[in-house]
């Protein structure tokens, strides 16, 4: 047994085995586009490479698509198999291995305890920390994502190889609870001891778009530009984000041109790439701006991921995507879904049922069952869909135009005001507001 770069216990002893390994946890930090690569190197140098085979599961379960759930399955297989062949492998292998089963199982949340118990006294050692932080991204555990990088610090030390991608998980912890600060400053520190830190850099532009600096913002994340363009699709996102900014600022045609140069530049079936998309489009249609064919090129991959109910955070963007372009049969067949999905078992029932499904039938037009109390709820309740509170703010802009639109000046007020805690006011805001008070948007066409 012996310690990998990272602080990893494990039972790899292949030397180009474990350089392999190491580089595909350095791209995870990094958002690389070599991770896939890497660990395939890894496992062809040591086909029993357990931390490989677990970490080759998670990054397919982390896609979010239903095809992918096999392949994540049959990798946790195989991590088990080879424990037992190297009888039983390392403490921390185990300890993976059985997070992998209990996500593989459909619990994001019980993969998460078991990696925040297994590595209590060492909270610093970075895979299992950023697995953990990356699952709490998509199970809406902002709380506990904050705790656990608060942990972290108890056992953070600068000559960590991974000490900035550790601080910059922190500053996104910290973003996401309105501690701009406190995030900025752990988010440029991060990228100041590795510059490649993608995720730090991401955090403090959030920071910036959040408290209204928009130029600012735009500035910070060029400055960055030569690193976080190296990067696997995150780039897109990065793009997406100085796209906010810029559309903020008013550069509707600059922004439309990001979107085709940088944000979508190819149709991809990442959610993540869909969710960039969908919401960048949605936002310049509320300014009034033109968007041309770009809804239709959307179309494709929409349709077919209609009835996958892998992520909530992922059906709800596609489900935009079918109103905008006034597909009736995929809205139903998506909402057929979610609801058998809130009928079933799992984390994201859970989700579907207490936010997914109404969130849904709102933007679908099917009514807000609840009255506009409901609305206020959701609002509240938005983060347990997963993502940024930057992602969200697609479904929190719909909640408020929905009350402008119902004319309840209080349910409108109400949603204001939980958006205003952690968001500058800004102009899309009172785009939405005056499109809905014009009458301009009703049934299903979002």
């Amino acid at each position: 047994m012996s310690h990998d770069i990272f602080g990893l216990d494990s039972s790899v002893e292949d030397a180009n085995a474990r350089a392999a390994f190491e580089e595909a946890v350095h791209g995870v930090g990094a958002h690389g586009p070599n991770v896939g690569a890497a660990l395939g190197r890894s496992l062809a140098a040591d086909p029993l490479n357990v931390p490989a085979l677990a970490l080759r599961g998670f990054a397919n379960l982390i896609l979010a698509r239903e095809e992918l759930e096999p392949p994540a399955a049959a990798a946790c297989v195989e991590a088990e198999r080879a424990l037992g062949l190297r009888d039983g492998g390392t403490r921390d292998e185990r300890i993976l291995v059985r997070a992998l089963r209990a996500a593989v199982d459909g619990s994001f949340r019980r993969a998460i305890d078991i990696l925040d118990n297994g590595f209590i006294d060492r909270p610093a050692v970075f895979l299992p920390f950023k697995l953990a932080h990356a699952l709490r991204f998509m199970a809406g555990d902002g709380a506990g994502m904050l705790r656990a990088s608060e942990r972290m610090l108890s056992g953070w030390d600068e000559a960590n190889p991974a000490a900035g991608f550790l601080l910059g998980c922190h500053a996104f912890a910290l973003e996401e609870h309105g501690q701009y600060e406190a995030a900025e400053h752990y988010g440029r520190r991060a990228v100041a001891l590795q510059p490649d830190d993608s995720w730090g850099l991401h955090a403090v532009a959030h920071v910036f778009e959040m408290r209204g600096e928009t130029r600012q913002g735009i500035e910070w994340l060029e400055a960055g530009r030569r690193h976080w363009s190296r990067c696997n699709n995150f780039s897109f996102h990065m793009a997406w984000h100085i796209a906010l900014m810029r559309l903020e600022c008013g550069e509707h045609d600059r922004v439309l041109d990001l979107y085709d140069a940088e944000v979508r530049p190819r149709q991809t079936d990442d959610f993540r790439d869909m969710a960039n998309a969908v919401s960048l489009l949605w936002r310049l249609d509320r300014s009034g701006v033109d968007v041309g064919e770009r809804w239709s090129d959307l179309a494709e991959i929409a349709r077919r991921r209609r009835t996958d109910s892998t992520l909530i955070f992922a059906m709800l963007h596609t489900l935009v995507a079918l109103v905008a372009l006034e597909d009736a049969d995929g809205v139903l067949d998506l909402i057929a879904t979610l609801e058998a999905k809130a009928a079933s078992m799992g984390d994201q029932a859970e989700v579907a049922r207490a936010v997914g499904l109404p969130v849904a039938r709102i933007i679908a037009g099917l009514g807000n069952r609840g009255g506009t109390e409901a609305l206020d709820r959701l609002a509240l309740d938005l983060p347990r869909i997963g993502g940024s509170n930057a992602q969200r703010d697609l479904f929190m802009l719909h909640l408020a135009e929905i009350a402008s639109r119902q004319g309840d000046e209080r349910a409108r007020a109400s949603i204001h005001m939980t958006r205003h805690r952690l968001k500058a006011e800004d102009h899309l805001i009172a785009a939405v507001d005056r499109r809905a008070r014009a009458g301009r948007s009703a049934g299903v066409n979002f």
